[in-house]
């Protein structure tokens, strides 16, 4: 139903930065970033939901992470600080969470990734 697309991944230094966008079709009233590696599962990374203001992250990026929307609400970024190696996975944008916010099985709508690497 809604289309996504994420952009601004690339390949860092430990240490540095990047920040993930991602530009969606329409509405969205739950954003979240995922990321996957091969051979493991999709693993939630941020979620917010724009109305309330209310943000989620996983333990492993909290205070490196930081979720936001754009100056509409069809667009969300992921600023991602201090970044680790194990930070390297393929990236996610998802909308529209049906329930819970680390779930992807909850989420209608989903980007086809962008790829962050981060090298020592």
């Amino acid at each position: 139903q809604v289309a996504l697309e994420e952009s601004g991944g690339g390949s860092v230094q430990a240490g540095g930065s990047l920040r993930l966008s991602c530009a969606a079709s329409a509405y969205i009233y739950t954003m979240a970033w995922f990321r996957q590696i091969p051979g493991q599962g999709r693993e939630a990374v941020a979620a917010i939901y724009p109305r309330s203001g209310t943000t989620h992250y996983a333990d492993s990026v909290k205070g490196r992470f930081t979720i936001s929307r754009g100056n509409t609400r069809n667009t969300m970024y992921l600023q991602m600080n201090n970044l680790k190696p194990e930070d390297t996975a393929m990236y996610y944008c998802a909308a529209n969470s049906d329930g819970s916010w680390s779930s992807p099985d909850d989420y209608r709508s989903w980007g086809q990734g962008t790829q962050v690497t981060v090298s020592s």
